[in-house]
């Protein structure tokens, strides 16, 4: 067996003491640390937090050797147990690694936990030292009976880095989902925060998509926990196979409504809903249908795949769409945010130059590192994958031969709910639509072409819409409030002009610019005119072009629609069991 024993060493030096029990350690034992966290494609080298390292066996003192970045070996003798303790500076904010001050402790074990090699299929336990007075905790994993209050267990090394933990005075709240209990906790809340609404909305997010996935109402977990950390500026999630851990903007949590007003859904709080959404959904695809290339994973390296367009791709497409379908938005809110993801496509050039199959597998490269040339260089494979999903999910539904959703099931279905590769996307596309979709496979995932979203949407009694450009489409780059550019995108006006990353907008014709606003006001746009910009303390004279660009997109329902168009778009827009 075994075991961690995970003590707060020192709040105010975000500092947790670990103390790792080997019962039968090897003659040589190697003892290491991943390099990645799951769901997360970048080597983090989580090693770089461990200080102070000491082995031994019963009183004898036992050398580590450190062999690399991310292990030691240690020379052990007889049967005693091997004892090894460390310290892991803990203050990384996101969901990926570890968070401890004197509010809230977080962590996930890929961050602390060394892994004993050879001993990964071993039952692990991990227990808690005291906590601070009103602090509680928050997981997934087992509970550990006969060890006391705070210990839990996992089958192996895979199930405990599984399971991340929240520690603090949290509030707390519960909900059942198809006869499945969930729990829902919240850190750093502020005072007017309405937990009840939350656990409402979450509750039927959870039950359309169980629903979705199992005709039986019956998900492939027993318990889950959603744990979430409000802060002042903050956004992003992490799945695991029965919880996630999530990050928010305090301000995009519910709130209680003051006496007779009602107070609606923010637009914080739908994006918060989303993610929510979003988590959940990957607990079927990404943490049980994953890519072949993760069977098993490998901790210690990068494992590309080319197939992360379906595993975030899809599931970015059906966050939304769930929210819809369990009546907590409108169509033309679901309209808006469909909206908002073809514009985020659209307006990166780098769509043209990298497919979304390159894209994903380049993440471990460069989606996590972006930089002032990445809209023109690369494709998200989340926004460009959700809008491959629609591409396929549409083009099943003019022919009349089935749905993404039936796609989904079936994907499910024929792998017993684990790794898939694209030949087995295809397969079952091929399966439920009746013919082969290699065309549209090879044009979408591997091509740069557009895709055919406007007639596709029309055939749904959907209109797809050009808006009158934005001033920054005009301009063609990314400045921030004190007008200094911070990307400049490819074949726009800026790039016409010379304009640099790093370059301050200064005057447009002899105007002093307060404001990107003020381009306009000064003529620019109209006709070539000179713009005064400074770039590396010197002052530069460039000629703005008067460009002629496209607007975004926006999405309507056609108000007379084709009655065959209304029945797809009913179907569409209500959850399928087809």
């Amino acid at each position: 067996m075994i075991s961690y024993h995970v003590e707060i060493a020192d709040l105010h030096a975000h500092l947790f003491r670990v103390t790792l029990t080997v019962a039968k350690p090897a003659a040589e034992q190697t003892l290491s640390l991943p390099v990645w966290i799951p769901g997360s494609y970048l080597v983090r080298e989580f090693s770089r937090h461990l200080s102070g390292l000491q082995a031994r066996q019963g009183q004898t003192e036992r050398a580590l050797e450190q062999l690399d970045k991310r292990s030691w070996r240690v020379r052990c003798s007889g049967r005693a147990a091997l004892v090894v303790s460390y310290l892991v500076y803990a203050f990384d904010a996101s969901v990926r690694t570890a968070w401890l001050d004197s509010q809230r402790g977080f962590f996930n074990a890929t961050s602390l936990c060394l892994c004993a090699e050879g001993h990964e299929a071993d039952e692990h336990r991990l227990s808690l030292g005291a906590l601070p007075a009103g602090w509680q905790v928050a997981t997934g994993l087992e509970r550990t009976a006969k060890s006391g209050k705070n210990a839990w267990r996992a089958d192996s090394y895979d199930a405990l880095i599984d399971h991340p933990f929240e520690l603090g005075a949290f509030w707390r709240g519960e909900f059942t989902a198809c006869g499945v209990p969930h729990e829902f906790v919240v850190a750093g809340a502020a005072p007017g925060f309405d937990g009840e609404r939350l656990l409402a909305d979450a509750r039927r997010i959870c039950e359309a998509q169980i629903r979705f996935w199992h005709a039986d109402a019956k998900p492939p977990f027993e318990r889950y926990v959603f744990m979430l950390a409000a802060t002042d500026d903050g956004y992003g999630g992490l799945e695991h196979r029965n919880s996630t851990a999530l990050i928010c903007n305090r301000r995009d949590l519910p709130r209680r409504p003051a006496p007779g007003n009602g107070v609606g859904l923010s637009e914080g709080y739908v994006t918060l809903l989303g993610l929510i959404s979003h988590e959940y959904f990957h607990t079927w695809n990404v943490k049980r249908l994953k890519p072949a290339e993760f069977a098993p994973y490998d901790l210690t390296r990068e494992n590309p795949t080319e197939l992360l367009w379906f595993f975030e791709g899809f599931t970015s497409y059906y966050d939304d769409l769930f929210l819809l379908r369990a009546g907590l938005i409108d169509e033309g809110r679901y309209f808006k945010l469909l909206a908002k993801t073809i514009n985020q496509v659209l307006g990166t050039p780098g769509r043209q130059v990298q497919s979304v199959a390159q894209s994903s597998f380049d993440a471990w490269l460069k989606y996590y590192r972006p930089d002032e040339n990445t809209a023109n260089a690369t494709v998200s494979y989340y926004t460009k994958g959700a809008l491959v999903a629609l591409a396929l999910d549409l083009t099943l539904r003019r022919a009349g031969r089935g749905t993404l959703d039936a796609v989904m099931r079936t994907l499910w279905q024929r792998s017993g709910g684990g790794p898939i590769s694209e030949a087995d996307i295809a397969a079952a596309l091929q399966q439920v639509g009746r013919r082969d979709f290699a065309d549209e496979l090879a044009a979408w995932v591997h091509g740069t072409a557009d895709l055919p979203l406007a007639e596709l949407l029309a055939l749904i009694g959907v209109e797809l819409k050009r808006d009158p450009p934005t001033l920054a489409q005009r301009l063609g780059a990314r400045v921030n409030e004190s007008l200094k550019v911070q990307a400049v995108l490819r074949g726009g006006a800026a790039e016409q002009a010379g304009l640099a990353a790093g370059d301050e907008l200064l005057a447009l014709d002899g105007w002093r610019l307060a404001k990107l606003d003020d381009l306009p006001l000064y003529g620019g746009f109209e006709r070539p005119l000179p713009l005064l910009v400074s770039r590396d303390r010197r002052l530069l004279t460039l000629t703005l072009p008067a460009p002629k660009v496209e607007g975004a997109v926006s999405l309507t329902a056609t108000p007379k629609a084709a009655a065959p168009a209304l029945r797809r778009r009913r179907s569409w827009l209500a959850q399928s069991l087809a």
